[in-house]
Parts: structure tokens; C-alpha cells; sequence
């Protein structure tokens, strides 16, 4: 049996998933949204399990970053080092600072150090640990601003 942890966990890396898939596609929401609802989230796609991933909160993240990206990329734009840009991120590294960003702006019941945390595993899924260090920085820094 899945804990509601790891079903979250689940949920965030698809959340992430299915955002750099919007991003890459330009696929409507509702239309990503039921994809990952019949074919995804705890599926098996070419011998590879999906995990069971909690739902509500997928949706809840996936339609929150799109229904407040602007807010969100400024946010996150405020918190890069100068110079950097949101078009200069690799666009994993993007929808995964969107998404944490959006989890700690939105969702106050779920614990600052939790959602940081959650999403520097995201990141390592995908990157290096200089990556993942990086993703724990500018969370903090908007954890700071947006949890103040």
C-alpha cells in the first residue's frame, strides 16, 4: 500500500511531466490533464511502472502553475542570478522550479521544508546534484518571500 506521501511524490514528478509536455506540445490542459488521467499515472508504458500518484493533487499542481504562470515566472525570474533568464533553464529545470514555486505560493498546508525537499528529488530524477542544490536555493529564496 501507497502512502499518501509517496502518492504525492508521485504526483509532483507527474505534475512536472506532464507540464514539460504542455511546454514541448502546446497541448490544451484539459486534453494533457485526461492523457495522463487514462494512460499515465499508475500505468505501465514500455516495462516502465508509473507510480500510483495522487489525482487531486496532480491536477491541483498542473492547474495551478498554468492558471498562474505569469506570477509564478516572476517569482522565480526575481530569485535567478543576474544575467539568467527563465529561457536560458533547461525546460525540466523550469517546470520544476514552476511547480515547486506554485506548491509553496498555493498550498500552506503542506510544510515549506516538505515541499522544497520533494522537489530537490524531482530534480535529482533528472540532474546532477549541482542541479538539485540549485533547485534547493532559488525554492528557498521564494519560500522565503512567498511563506514570510
Amino acid at each position: 500500500m501507497k502512502t499518501r506521501s509517496q502518492s504525492r511524490s508521485a504526483a509532483r514528478l507527474a505534475a512536472v511531466q506532464a507540464l514539460y509536455q504542455r511546454h514541448m506540445e502546446g497541448i490544451a490542459l484539459a486534453r494533457l490533464l485526461d492523457e495522463f488521467h487514462q494512460h499515465r499515472l499508475g500505468r505501465e508504458i514500455e516495462d516502465d511502472q508509473y507510480a500510483d500518484a495522487e489525482v487531486d493533487f496532480f491536477d491541483a499542481v498542473v492547474s495551478g502553475v498554468v492558471a498562474r504562470g505569469e506570477e509564478i515566472d516572476a517569482i522565480v525570474q526575481a530569485k535567478l542570478a543576474s544575467g539568467w533568464t527563465l529561457q536560458r533553464l533547461d525546460k525540466t529545470m523550469l517546470q520544476i522550479l514552476r511547480c515547486g514555486a506554485w506548491e509553496l505560493l498555493a498550498r500552506p498546508d503542506v510544510p515549506m521544508a516538505a515541499a522544497i525537499s520533494e522537489y530537490v528529488d524531482v530534480a535529482k530524477a533528472f540532474f546532477d546534484d549541482r542541479e538539485a542544490k540549485f533547485v534547493n536555493g532559488v525554492l528557498d529564496a521564494v519560500a522565503k518571500e512567498v511563506r514570510a
